[in-house]
């Protein structure tokens, strides 16, 4: 990372525990180039202290907040106690996405043979844009190349992204069902039925999906997937009804049946 980087008072940041002494802890910040912070005594825990290593030790990870920054004598103060569960799980977790994103944009400039630094300075307009490497690749995945529509990028480089992205990430989504009975006692009943389902299955919305089967007479699972609940409730009713309008507009009859939702991670 550039030299000239520092983070902000406020910043939660993952660091490396270097060195213990009496009166607190020597670090290295591991998304700012190694930059060495101190914690002091006063800032490891709430209450006393006798012991430092009692709750750090050399070569530890932990997740620091940032007190003050001074560049000019590169020094950062930090603290570990101001830093609840909750916030340690997450900065981890952003830490280790950006861990990944690093390295999927470098198997993406060694497929696409892109320069290291020419990469660097996209990697670095990317980030700005989308607020961080992973959030590149997590919006590849949903958007597609349509992500990159209002940056000017090399289609190579968009395309390698996007087919990362998709192979990598995996998105939430919600799977919800219902049940459609249909029936037709007209000569064509079967052929009135089909169409109905037909009709049903031709309803269509980006990033969705809608399964319908056989679950046994009258009845038939509609199934939709989509990005959530909402999506999924409006396509789920929007199939069900274009089914039981269309059979009952032939001469059969149709009731639609709402079922438990399921979710997917």
């Amino acid at each position: 990372m550039d030299n000239n980087n520092w983070p902000e008072t406020g910043d939660f940041v993952v660091c490396a525990v270097k060195d213990v002494t009496d009166f607190g802890a020597y670090t290295t910040l591991e998304e700012y180039g190694g930059k060495e912070g101190f914690i002091h005594i006063s800032e490891v825990k709430a209450g006393w202290v006798k012991y430092v290593r009692d709750y750090v030790r050399e070569g530890q990870k932990i997740v620091c907040k940032v007190l003050n920054v001074d560049s000019s004598r590169r020094h950062i103060d930090l603290s570990l106690k101001d830093v609840n569960e909750h916030q340690k799980r997450a900065k981890i977790q952003e830490w280790k996405n950006e861990q990944k994103a690093a390295k999927w944009l470098q198997f993406v400039s060694e497929e696409t043979k892109t320069d290291p630094k020419e990469m660097q300075k996209i990697a670095q307009k990317l980030s700005d844009k989308f607020g961080s490497l992973y959030a590149v690749f997590e919006e590849a995945a949903i958007s597609g190349e349509n992500a990159f529509s209002e940056m000017e990028m090399k289609k190579a480089l968009v395309k390698s992204i996007t087919q990362v992205a998709q192979n990598n990430i995996k998105l939430p989504y919600v799977d919800i069902a219902g049940f459609v009975d249909l029936t037709c006692y007209l000569p064509e009943g079967i052929e009135i039925i089909r169409t109905a389902l037909e009709a049903a299955n031709e309803v269509k919305e980006d990033d969705t999906r809608v399964d319908i089967s056989y679950t046994g007479s009258p009845r038939y699972r509609i199934k939709v997937i989509a990005p959530d609940y909402k999506i999924a409730e409006s396509v789920l009713k929007r199939s069900a009804d274009i089914a039981v309008d269309t059979i009952q507009s032939l001469g059969g009859k149709g009731e639609f049946h709402r079922h438990n939702d399921t979710v997917k991670v």
